[in-house]
């Protein structure tokens, strides 16, 4: 593992433990979320986006990994990727909302998984995220 993606992990406030395990730990705590996407996701909003933000942490690390290291996930990644796109709907509006979005510099084409909405999910989520997108 790459000392760059330990030390960006640190920088970003995530535990010792997480970070120790880089980017293997990120990529399988990915396949964890789509899993449980899969299964019919049954935790709240707060705990999607907290899924979601888990994604995003794997993408700003894939950025400062080196290219062996990246090459060594990137087929686990795209078939975490294509399966989750498989299992939700896409949003009109960032799950977030869009200020923060804006804010970000998020996007519905390269941050895909912030507008992804499960298909299959626990009634009160879905009730939820219909109210933040405004659809049903």
């Amino acid at each position: 593992m790459s000392n760059d993606v330990r030390d960006f992990l640190i920088e970003k406030g995530c535990p010792l433990q997480v970070a120790e395990h880089g980017l293997a730990g990120l990529v399988e705590s990915w396949e964890k979320v789509v899993q449980s996407v899969e299964i019919g996701y049954s935790l709240t909003l707060d705990d999607y986006l907290n899924d979601l933000d888990a994604r995003q942490l794997l993408e700003e690390a894939l950025e400062i990994a080196p290219m062996t290291e990246r090459m060594n996930f990137d087929a686990r990644i795209a078939q975490a990727d294509d399966l989750m796109k498989g299992l939700t709907r896409r949003a009109s509006v960032c799950l977030w909302g869009d200020e923060l979005a804006e804010e970000e510099g998020w996007s519905a084409k390269k941050n895909w998984w912030y507008y992804a909405c499960p298909v299959d999910a626990d009634a009160e989520l879905l009730a939820e995220i219909a109210e933040v997108t405004g659809e049903s």
